[in-house]
């Protein structure tokens, strides 16, 4: 007799439990399953694009930059002076040098950046980049010192509709140039969009003579080198490696990427919630079963091990499908998307799905495990409860007049709220989402109170009609049952919640920022690098309708070489009536001599840059500036700085401009006069500008914004569906199993009709109470995503703003999809005559 318990837990729970269980309830496992899948899908696909975007981009530097061992690098467009480059060339440890000029270049519509390079030198340095096949008509090997020649990679030829001997109009640094296509680049990435010409014609062609970008390293001594170069090198160089240029990529978009990451296990962690809540209803539902195997010898294990077996079941099926769905979302998202998901970040590169076992492995066992853990929950209940006390009652193991302990979630809220105030972990806000973890599931686990608070008092009042009273007495009467079911609800709700609030929030903060900054009536900016020098500018302002212009000068600043680079404003700043600057701090009076500077709010976060503070730019050397104040920014995450165009004309001799706003004269038609200002450019300038108007900038720049939150709002979908299927499928399965109470109340004389009402009245009960559960989570979690993730991750702050329209309707559709379910399940239930559902009884 010592195998029987072992013959017990292992064939009979087996084939009778958990088979007898499948085969009458298939929906109630195939609804876990999916609910597994999408977790797992959703986050195995995030993954895979994030991880693919920043392969591509990785392909994409090392096609630009020649993966060269050490590089010193301009920290602006202006470059350096070319000077430099014999100094480069004989510092100790320096074995070879190649010289680089660097342009942002146009062909039509086309984007593709160009570099001048010394032929002999880079082929010792860089051979990547002169890795060219002469081919064509009247070609031959001397094509690449040929002034007119470029060399472009095979992605930049097929975007271009160019052929090898066409010739193309090449736009850069304000000028236009004809050149032929003399060769490709075979050694370059397939999806990299680059041009190579010889370095001499690039500065004499495109206005760069006395400037490079760039000088490329091959090094004896790396140590050597780095000691002799950091003691020569100006103010507006830096020295940088391929690793710091890669960790300036990743840290553009670290923080995007961690959060979308975070948001799909949060999907997942919702899947586990809904399995746990699933599975306790069926646990409750066969108490009897488990009693009766029990009392024939069955251990507490055995019934924990069948249970687990199953959720075991429902994890392989559901991760599995998850993975195979979630390459196949990967696959749709780069292909409509991008590598970014629509955020900006990888502009111009070309992103294909890079398969990652290990990514793999990891969200299938993530998967299983959220199945396990929501199913051996529930096993534990049933495998302590006493067989003779389960035998004689099959109904709520929660006695309605013991109370409910409310402490272990005030505990887990509590919890959660002191790690989200702990600083961030590497610019990253990992405690801030712990932080989520742990108030998700303290609100899940305050459940029961929040649903015996609210029955309570519908319970004592009296007058109702008889499906209202049944109503409110069985679920007041089986409070345990209720909560199980709110589990998934409450979870998927207040995640979805929590992101409806913070987007809601943030586009609300952006919309109101673009209508303080766009005050201007028309916006003139230029593209390619060109500029408006002094005598345009005077013949713009002379433009009939115009009362005023304002110029600025944009341009990208190097402060770390392993960070992007901040934006650098030259503007009208001094006079104070800047209408672009919104302050939202401000420093003390500037002496006399002072050069002030105004830093945006991401810039202040990132480098600690506070009002009254003396800092160091490179702009002319190494200037001292004082932080007269900062101002708000949602449009430059990597940060931004101003200073007086005056100050910046004087420190860099740098006369050009390249963005224009203009203020009208009252009743002047803004397109008139922008057709008017483009007749005033110079000919090679006119097809170089662009003109908008406010409006148009704002719609486009939301426009951008709801791009950038595509997969958020993907993620928000997902929830609402994940959570009405979950209420689907509780309330189904909670009425499919309570069809002898039905037959009893049949028999006491209650009516088909009376029956239906009141599982109508007591969905509606548990979906509404869910909403409201889901959704005082949900604002909670809400406050650290805006108050705490966001900031720490995109540098950023804003108020919150309540979408009161999506809670209004989030709570309706759960209210209305639990009564629907539960009726269209209640008359299957109550089809049976009153007879056959009670002879089980007999």
């Amino acid at each position: 007799m010592a195998s029987e318990p072992g013959l017990w837990s292992g064939r009979l729970a087996l084939r009778w439990l958990i088979g007898g269980e499948w085969r009458f309830h298939p929906a109630r496992f195939l609804t876990t399953a999916v609910a597994i899948a999408v977790g797992v899908a959703l986050g195995f696909a995030v993954h895979l694009v994030n991880g693919s975007a920043l392969a591509s981009f990785d392909g994409a530097l090392r096609g630009v930059n020649g993966a060269a061992e050490l590089s010193v690098r301009a920290t602006s467009p202006l470059g350096v002076d070319e000077r430099l480059y014999p100094q480069v060339a004989r510092a100790a440890g320096v074995a070879e040098t190649s010289p680089v000029v660097r342009l942002d270049a146009r062909v039509g519509k086309t984007r593709l950046t160009l570099l001048g390079v010394d032929v002999i030198r880079a082929a010792a340095v860089t051979p990547s980049l002169i890795g060219v096949r002469p081919q064509g008509p009247d070609t031959g090997n001397d094509a690449v010192f040929d002034e007119r020649a470029v060399f472009l990679s095979r992605a930049a030829l097929a975007q271009v509709g160019a052929r090898l001997g066409s010739e193309l109009v090449v736009v850069a640094n304000g000028r236009s140039v004809r050149l032929r296509v003399a060769g490709t680049l075979p050694a370059t990435d397939d999806a990299v969009s680059v041009g190579v010409m010889d370095i001499a014609a690039a500065q004499w062609r495109f206005g760069r003579l006395g400037r490079i970008d760039r000088i490329d390293l091959a090094l004896s001594d790396r140590e050597t080198a780095r000691a002799s170069l950091g003691a020569l090198l100006p103010a507006n160089a830096i020295l940088a490696t391929a690793e710091t240029q890669n960790a300036q990529g990743d840290a553009l978009s670290r923080a995007y990427r961690v959060n979308l990451d975070m948001l799909a296990l949060v999907a997942l962690l919702t899947g586990g919630f809904l399995v746990y809540s699933a599975q306790s209803l069926s646990v409750v539902r066969r108490q009897r079963a488990f009693a009766l195997l029990r009392t024939l010898g069955m251990p507490r294990g055995g019934v924990v091990a069948a249970v687990v077996v199953e959720g075991v079941v429902i994890g392989l099926v559901g991760a599995s499908v998850g993975l195979a769905a979630g390459y196949g979302l990967a696959w749709a998202a780069l292909h409509w998307f991008g590598g970014d998901l629509g955020a900006g970040y990888f502009g111009g590169s070309t992103a294909r799905v890079v398969f990652q076992p290990v990514a793999a492995s990891g969200f299938f066992l993530l998967g299983l495990l959220a199945a396990i853990l929501g199913s051996a929950l529930p096993a534990r209940v049933a495998a302590r409860a006493a067989p003779a006390a389960a035998l004689k009652n099959a109904g709520d193991v929660l006695d309605p007049r013991r109370s409910v302990a409310w402490w272990p979630a005030v505990a887990l809220l509590l919890g959660g709220g002191a790690a989200a105030l702990v600083p961030a972990v590497g610019d990253l806000p990992l405690f801030g989402f712990a932080g989520m973890a742990l108030m998700l599931a303290g609100g899940v686990a305050g459940v029961p109170w929040f649903a015996r608070a609210l029955l309570t008092p519908l319970a004592k009042r009296t007058g109702r009609s008889v499906p209202g009273q049944l109503a409110i007495r069985h679920l007041h009467g089986a409070p345990g049952e209720a909560a199980t079911a709110l589990c998934g609800i409450v979870a998927s709700t207040a995640l979805m919640i929590a992101m409806a609030t913070m987007v809601t929030s943030f586009r609300g903060a952006v919309d109101d920022w673009l209508g303080q900054v766009l005050s201007a009536d028309l916006y003139v900016r230029t593209t390619a690098g060109a500029s408006f020098d002094p005598a345009t500018r005077a013949r713009l302002a002379a433009t009939p309708g115009v009362a005023r212009l304002a110029f600025s000068r944009q341009l990208p600043l190097t402060i770390a070489a392993d960070r992007p680079p901040i934006s650098l404003i030259a503007r009208p700043e001094r006079s104070g009536r800047d209408p672009l600057l919104v302050l939202i701090e401000r420093g003390p009076p500037l002496p006399a001599d002072a050069l002030p500077v105004w830093v945006s709010e991401p810039a202040q976060r990132l480098y600690g840059w506070d009002p009254g503070e003396t800092i160091t730019l490179p702009i002319a050397g190494r200037t001292r500036f004082l932080v007269a104040g900062v101002w708000r920014d949602y449009g430059r995450q990597a940060g931004a700085v101003l200073v007086d165009e005056g100050d910046y004309e004087r420190l860099t001799g740098d006369t050009g401009r390249d963005e224009i706003s203009a203020t009208l004269v009252p009743g002047a038609d803004a397109a008139a006069v922008a057709r008017a200002m483009t007749a005033r450019l110079p000919p090679a300038l006119r097809d170089q500008v662009e003109t908008s108007q406010p409006a148009t900038l704002r719609r486009f720049a939301l426009v951008l914004f709801d791009r950038s939150f595509a997969v958020t709002y993907l993620l928000e979908a997902v929830a609402i569906l994940v959570g009405l299927a979950g209420v689907a499928a509780t309330m189904s399965a909670q009425t499919i199993a309570r069809e002898r109470e039905f037959g009893m109340l049949r028999h006491l004389g209650v009516t088909r009709r009376q029956l239906t009402a009141m599982l109508g009245v007591e969905a509606a009960i548990v979906g509404l109470t869910g909403a409201l559960a889901g959704i005082g989570l949900g604002m909670m979690l809400s406050q650290v995503l805006i108050h705490v993730i966001n900031p720490q991750s995109f540098n950023w702050t804003m108020s919150t703003r309540i979408p009161v329209g999506t809670l209004v309707g989030v709570a309706a559709a759960l209210t209305g999809a639990a009564a629907v379910t539960a009726i269209l399940a209640g008359r299957r239930a109550t089809a049976k005559s009153a007879v056959q559902s009670v002879r089980e009884d007999w």
